[in-house]
């Protein structure tokens, strides 16, 4: 059988050793994993007419990069707005909302998103600031971090929002000031959803465009995987239209959630849904949360923060989540748990201590997603307990500042925010990290996440100092992050993240060698093709 892909006159980059291999040439099968490894005249004697051919000129070509973490559906819907992340401070704000209401029709909605906490430096997160640029306009103004959102007061009229409410998760809040009127700041989905229900939706036709395109985006940056971390709304309908359509440029593994809330029937549809999808997306694990953000308030520290916030678990009995950890444990299920302060990291790993020792399934491999500051006798249990740390090293570099000044450290105090994402302690411990973006929280192009792990600077000013450099990794390490480690961490080690024949043929080709170019630089460099079993997703012009 002919091959459907070959590629020639390359350079072929192990992660596992962080060598070339000595062969110059692959093979993709019409299986699409990796048939051949070769020199290019033997590689190339394997085409027939209708396998492409592409010769690399000595690019560099590497095991497709993964995104541990990212949210497809969604950032396509939330990125369709007013983009507010290059706003420095609240002059900035009102100048780009006060543009976009120019070119609102009457009654129209307006949305943002990733709306930085430190713009409003040492005031309280409100929408008072905007309340004469958003007289009358119905506005939901997401917050950077995708767990709070402003609502203006036209939005929040429309929802009937005019005071506090209750809700099942134990951080969600309509947060209002002395007298019992909202501010516009909703903490938590529960409380965003209240706003969210009265505003327009896209139609499935809207959603499926823009999932395209940001897919389409996504191959373009280099990416050939990516594992979902939600499975909300139309999301798994939309993959499966994509792949039937043949228009899924990337491998999917989706974890839906699972809620405080979720019942026994529930958690039973959950683990019954397992191994669901498609060619190119499956319906792999259940994502779960500890906590919500240490920006708002709402993660769980062992200490309160400087506010006296961030004291409760986003579980209103934490008990109910380490049996849920335990059923799907027993179940085969793996489990990605968000945890960001420290007691909700200790708490998932006690979970799951406590799940192993029931027995269940052998070789579940589960997860914690953040890590985002975590004292020293918690690293060592992630390897102790074979528990993977999904970390997103550019929401440190983007969302805080060396001198720890910005919102996130301000409140932690010096002793936690000198301790912020200890991906090089982890992985020195023992544990496997993955990396990732959490896009749309931070930009999914997995050349700026890999530059990001190695300099620890902010992305729009690399001329600043970086956080916590002795917590960076190498080169290798980084690129590991997106080859080697989600492919250990999906269980797929055996067929994913290596350039080996019976691996899968979803491939990176870069114009030079990820590992030399300077981390500074590493952003830029060009990303000449992309292929997910074997099958072309990008390919530059001059390629």
């Amino acid at each position: 059988m002919r091959p459907r892909l070959v590629l020639h006159s390359a350079r072929l980059l192990d992660p596992a050793t962080g060598g070339f291999l000595p062969e110059t040439a692959l093979a993709v099968g019409e299986d699409g994993r990796i048939a051949a490894l070769g020199d290019d005249e033997e590689v190339r004697a394997l085409a027939g007419p209708a396998t492409t051919v592409v010769g690399l000129d000595g690019a560099v070509v590497t095991p497709g990069l993964v995104d541990g973490h990212v949210h497809p559906v969604s950032g396509a819907e939330l990125t369709h707005g007013l983009d507010l992340s290059g706003c420095a401070g609240l002059d900035d704000v009102r100048a780009a909302l006060a543009e976009r209401v120019r070119s609102l029709g009457r009654g129209e909605w307006l949305f943002g998103w990733g709306l930085d906490p430190n713009v409003f430096g040492d005031r309280p997160v409100a929408v008072e600031p905007f309340d004469a640029v958003l007289d009358g306009v119905p506005a939901f103004l997401l917050l950077f971090d995708a767990h709070s959102a402003l609502a203006s007061r036209r939005a929040l009229e429309l929802a009937g929002v005019d005071g506090p409410r209750t809700f099942g998760q134990a951080s969600a809040e309509v947060v209002c000031d002395a007298d019992g009127r909202p501010t516009g700041l909703l903490q938590e989905d529960a409380a965003c959803e209240l706003v969210e229900r009265a505003a327009p939706r896209p139609t499935h036709e809207e959603r499926r465009d823009r999932l395209a395109a940001a897919l389409r985006a996504m191959a373009a940056a280099g990416l050939t995987g990516g594992h979902a971390m939600d499975a909300n709304g139309e999301s798994l309908a939309l993959y499966a239209e994509l792949d039937a359509a043949g228009e899924l440029p990337l491998r999917l593994r989706v974890a839906p959630w699972c809620q405080p809330g979720t019942d026994a029937d529930g958690v039973r549809e959950l683990i019954a849904g397992q191994g669901a999808g498609g060619a190119l997306w499956q319906v792999a694990g259940v994502k779960l949360f500890m906590d919500g953000t240490i920006d708002n308030g709402t993660a769980w520290l062992e200490r309160p923060d400087c506010h006296g916030e961030s004291t409760h678990a986003f579980w209103p009995d934490p008990a109910v989540y380490t049996a849920i950890v335990g059923e799907l444990h027993r179940a085969g299920v793996p489990t990605a748990t968000h945890a960001i302060g420290d007691a909700a990291v200790r708490h998932v790993l006690d979970s799951i201590e406590k799940a192993r020792a029931t027995g269940g399934v052998p070789g579940v491999r589960h997860r914690v997603e953040h890590i985002e500051t975590v004292p020293d006798d918690t690293l060592g249990r992630f390897r102790e307990l074979g528990v993977i740390a999904s970390m997103q090293p550019t929401h440190c570099c983007d969302f805080t500042r060396a001198d720890h000044t910005d919102n996130w450290s301000r409140r932690l105090g010096e002793e936690r925010a000198a301790r912020a994402w200890r991906c090089r302690d982890l992985w020195d411990s023992g544990a496997t990290v993955v990396l990732g973006s959490d896009w749309p929280i931070a930009p999914f192009p997995p050349l700026g996440v890999m530059a990001g792990a190695r300099h620890r600077r902010p992305g729009r000013d690399l001329t600043l100092p970086p956080h916590g450099p002795e917590q960076a990794l190498t080169a290798l390490e980084a690129l590991r992050g997106m080859t080697t480690a989600p492919a250990y961490a999906a269980g797929e080690e055996d067929r994913a993240g290596r350039l080996a024949p019976g691996h899968r043929g979803d491939l990176t080709v870069f114009a030079g060698d990820p590992l030399t170019t300077p981390a500074t630089e590493l952003p830029g460099l060009p990303v000449l093709l992309t292929a997910v079993d074997g099958r072309l997703t990008h390919r530059a012009p001059q390629v």
